[in-house]
């Protein structure tokens, strides 16, 4: 039986009405929500936590050269809206609220999305790479992460020099898929984002050390066939270390990925 059409799904015209009303209900939730967001910027906190790099342009199928560079400037207009950015104890770090809408009226440029589990692009694309490195900066801490989204079910490309295991990306739009951490300890946190010409760099800074260290495992990953079609499966483990006896104090899955491989498999 055919499946009967989303009303966001009829026409260019729908999905645009369909986008607006979800812009305008997040844009009420906020105003209504008890969350007290991050605004403020410092210099660099004296202690880092963690620190991470991703490389910007990267050869992903056929997918036009042109959009990694388009993405590249879009990173460049966003990373200093983050960079610096304060996280004391009990406020809520939101990426849109930060960096706010991106038009091209900003000077963002078309940029890789992905749309119903697709390789789409748009104006602005290219942002989900940001929240995926702060993402796994934050998986390397106490914060808690109150708003994540996923592009679950599909795994797009092969691999081509991932340094983080799959299912540790971020799906955001403006602005009602965000992505937000909450400081619920008695610490200062802080964000830093910078470019160099190849990477986008991230650090997650704190007043004083932590008396844990976290370390994000990849278990059981494999592919498996299941009728006509390879999934890609693993389970992703977060592992908190105390730093004086070494001994483990938790062991948490915060993932596990079924996804549907939408490339040649075996792929070289």
């Amino acid at each position: 039986m055919k499946r009967r059409k989303l009303f966001c799904e009829i026409s260019p015209l729908t999905y645009a009405i369909s986008l607006r009303k979800m812009r305008l209900f997040r844009h009420v939730k906020n105003i209504l929500s008890p969350a007290k967001f991050a605004k403020t910027k410092s210099e660099p906190l004296p202690i880092l936590i963690y620190k991470h790099t991703s490389l910007i342009r990267r050869k992903l199928g056929d997918v036009d050269m042109q959009l990694q560079e388009n993405k590249a400037a879009n990173l460049a207009l966003a990373a200093p809206k983050i960079n610096g950015i304060l996280i004391p104890p009990g406020k809520t770090f939101s990426f849109w609220q930060l960096v706010g809408p991106c038009t091209q009226k900003k000077g963002y440029k078309e940029g890789l999305t992905i749309s119903s589990g697709k390789p789409a692009q748009g104006i602005g694309g290219g942002m989900c790479q940001f929240t995926n490195l702060i993402h796994w900066l934050v998986l390397h801490s106490p914060l808690d992460i109150t708003e994540h989204h996923h592009h679950d079910g599909v795994d797009l490309f092969p691999d081509y020099g991932r340094k983080v295991p799959f299912g540790c990306g971020t799906s955001i739009m403006y602005n009602y898929l965000d992505y937000r951490f909450k400081n619920n300890t008695d610490s200062n946190f802080q964000i830093i984002t910078y470019l160099t010409q190849t990477h986008l760099c991230g650090e997650l800074r704190a007043c004083s050390p932590l008396e844990s260290s976290y370390h994000i495992l990849e278990e059981d990953a494999h592919f498996e066939k299941i009728g006509e079609h390879y999934y890609r499966k693993n389970t992703i483990v977060k592992q908190t270390i105390d730093k004086r006896t070494g001994n483990e104090l938790s062991r948490e899955i915060i993932k596990k990925s079924h996804a549907k491989v939408m490339y040649p498999y075996p792929h070289t």
